[in-house]
């Protein structure tokens, strides 16, 4: 998809991908960095939210004729909120769709918004929820925090396992000024927090999230939400900040110097900076892995690529078909927008393997790993994996103190495949033991194994 409308142009953001019915919804935010009337580089652009929808598995999406916003005259746009009453800001619309049972049919759709600074105040702002019965007509609902720093995608939803709405917001981290010191050293660290609520009016007072990490980096959009293949798993793609403090040589040999040279000369940060993918999981939804091997680097220089502005993806994920007609397993599919700030956004598609986020990863050198003691409820271990044609994992059960069960000793698993049954010496069948301390022991050699699951 092309933003190239008159509302569009090059600062379209914070893609939120849901599927509704047969199709996928596309939220974002729409603008234009350039005046089109005089070419000069405008700071602060007017923003709409917009929807977009796709029909084929996100290869392609369409702006359909809504009728909803005036904008130049008519309501032939595919626009769904401007700025008006209680709206002061579209920059970063997040929807969803409320999975809570009690939730009422005119409140099913969801959106948190940044809805401005208070009083003009750029560093201290206000959240605010919208609501919708058919995720297209929404109305302001109410303010959910103020004084925070929210200028970014904001992630609300309703967690099953826990029975309450989770709220993941961009702030800063407490301890750090908010300004650049004398010497140009950057003292701001972003980072987010989280708030819970029963109703999604009342909501806690906003925490940090922790990382188990050593060091700091900067975290701007966070793209939690429940894993939907695991929901006990809280999965984001964050967008990681990086930002040099002095203009090297390695800028000038980047894509579009003369842009970035602009954009430095408005605002040192938007210069020096640039962005990527982080993957980050938790399962309490409070203390969070961060990978810090990019998920997504902004990848072999191109025109417009290389910018503060790359790699931010879109909050939540789609399970497509793939374009091999044989691969009946299908992919996830996730988007982000391009060419940030220079000319007309792009959106392109990203895939990955169903449950293929992460793996333990062996070498041609076989190596081994020995899980913590597992209680299970099932009658068969199936694994995700993928080896070459001379890798393999191999699996045994042992007891909580690591000695062999007899019987449980496995067979050599090779292929490529998300659900593949654990043989053992006495067959696939592990119900005896169910409910019992047991730990796997597993051997891998050219191999990555992706998750293991008892059924």
């Amino acid at each position: 998809m092309v933003c190239d409308a008159a509302w569009e142009g090059n600062g379209c953001m914070y893609p939120v991908i849901l599927r509704h019915q047969d199709t996928l919804r596309l939220y974002y935010k729409a603008c234009n960095t350039i005046d089109k009337a005089t070419g000069q580089y405008d700071a602060h652009p007017e923003s709409y939210a917009c929807c977009a929808v796709s029909h084929d598995s996100g290869r392609s999406f369409t702006k359909p004729d809504l009728g909803i916003v005036p904008f130049d005259g008519n309501t032939h746009n595919n626009i769904i909120l401007a700025r008006g009453g209680y709206t002061k800001n579209t920059d970063n619309f997040a929807v969803f769709a409320d999975a809570n049972p009690s939730c009422p049919q005119e409140e099913r759709f969801k959106a948190i918004a940044d809805n401005g600074p208070i009083a003009d105040n750029k560093r201290e702002r206000i959240l605010c929820s919208y609501k919708s019965p058919d995720g297209i007509h929404f109305t302001y609902s109410g303010e959910i925090h103020r004084g925070g720093m929210f200028d970014s995608m904001n992630c609300a939803f309703w967690d099953r396992q826990s029975q309450q709405y989770i709220l993941y917001m961009r702030d800063w981290r407490e301890g750090y000024p908010r300004y650049r010191s004398d010497d140009g050293a950057r003292k701001r660290m972003r980072t987010l927090r989280y708030s819970v609520s029963q109703d999604f009016r009342q909501w806690t007072r906003p925490q940090p999230v922790e990382f188990c990490a050593t060091d700091d980096i900067e975290l701007y959009t966070n793209g939690i939400q429940p894993y939907h293949r695991a929901d006990h798993m809280f999965l984001g793609l964050a967008t990681r900040y990086v930002e040099r403090l002095i203009w090297s040589p390695s800028y000038d040999y980047l894509p579009n110097p003369e842009h970035r040279k602009v954009r430095f000369d408005h605002n040192p940060r938007e210069g020096l900076a640039i962005t990527d993918c982080v993957l980050i999981t938790s399962r309490d939804g409070v203390h969070f892995n961060r990978w810090d091997e990019a998920f997504i680097a902004p990848g072999i220089e191109r025109r417009y690529n290389w910018v503060y502005g790359d790699c931010y993806c879109s909050w939540g994920l789609a399970e497509t078909t793939a374009d091999d007609p044989d691969n009946t397993a299908g992919e996830l599919s996730f988007f982000a927008f391009e060419n940030h700030q220079q000319v007309n956004s792009v959106l392109r598609r990203y895939t990955i393997r169903k449950d293929g986020f992460i793996s333990y990863r062996a070498a041609r050198e076989p190596g081994s790993l020995l899980t913590r003691p597992l209680i299970f409820d099932g009658s068969r271990l199936t694994m995700n994996f993928s080896t070459s044609a001379i890798g393999y994992v191999q699996v045994d059960i042992h007891d909580q103190e690591d000695h062999p069960i007899p019987g449980y000793q496995g067979y050599e698993l090779f292929g490529d495949s998300l659900d593949r049954p654990v043989v053992f010496a006495c067959g696939t069948d592990v119900s005896s033991l169910a409910g019992k301390p047991v730990r796997l022991h597993i051997r891998m050699s050219d191999a990555d194994l992706y998750s293991i699951k008892f059924v």
